[in-house]
């Protein structure tokens, strides 16, 4: 118990001193799970926009199965990438295995299913008579999408949090794709897993709390948006 006690102590050492390499772990988790984000709410919610308020055969089934790949495991997320990005993959000639460009894009997949099918939800919600009065006033269709994800906005921030939580928490696509290297493609998740296997506890525990620090944050602003 006095070990822990004392990793403890040492691991918030590390966090107030602002040690270089857990700051710089820390900074690089943030930075390649933010711009997946960012990329994918880009392309997910538009597309959820359509998939709602479009009507067209499959659409039951197409929706189940987003929901269905929620779960999706990012062993099999961090393998699918892997063999697309790899020498002999169709995407080989890029270069971007073992990059940060490749964890966003296997994060991106990852959370996709995420940000569509919230965002689905989040628009059912939305009164049916919002886009009947946009179309009346003469709105197209892209213009009915942006009016009806307006009216949804704190519902679509909300599933943009729980995407950016799934990307900062997962380990398969970070440790497949990223390949754990020093200074380059190390973050949270896989620096912990590596340390805890080469006995620095202290290290493993401060990585840890930052990363359960995060997390508390994103589920209060998380709570914070669904009440509104």
């Amino acid at each position: 118990m006095e070990e822990i006690w004392n990793g403890i102590l040492r691991a918030v050492e590390l966090i107030v001193t602002l040690n270089p390499e857990v700051m710089e772990i820390t900074a690089r988790s943030l930075f390649i799970s933010f711009t997946a984000v960012f990329l994918a709410a880009i392309i997910d919610i538009p597309l959820g926009g359509l998939i709602e308020l479009r009507k067209f055969r499959g659409k039951r089934a197409l929706v189940d199965l987003i929901q269905t790949l929620y779960g999706l495991p990012t062993v099999t997320v961090g393998l699918l990438v892997f063999l697309l990005l790899s020498r002999s993959g169709p995407f080989g000639s890029l270069e971007l295995l073992y990059t940060p460009t490749g964890m966003v894009i296997g994060q991106m997949i990852l959370i996709s299913p995420i940000l569509i099918g919230l965002t689905i939800s989040a628009l059912r919600g939305v009164s049916p008579h919002i886009r009947d009065t946009a179309i009346s006033l003469g709105a197209d269709e892209s213009q009915v999408i942006r009016t009806i994800i307006k009216e949804a906005r704190f519902a679509v921030i909300a599933a943009v949090l729980i995407g950016f939580g799934r990307a900062l928490s997962e380990v398969g696509v970070a440790m497949m794709i990223g390949g754990n290297i020093r200074d380059y493609t190390r973050v949270l998740t896989t620096s912990i897993a590596l340390q805890t296997s080469m006995g620095n506890l202290e290290t493993s525990m401060a990585l840890g709390i930052i990363l359960i620090g995060i997390s508390m944050i994103l589920n209060l602003s998380l709570s914070r948006f669904q009440g509104r």
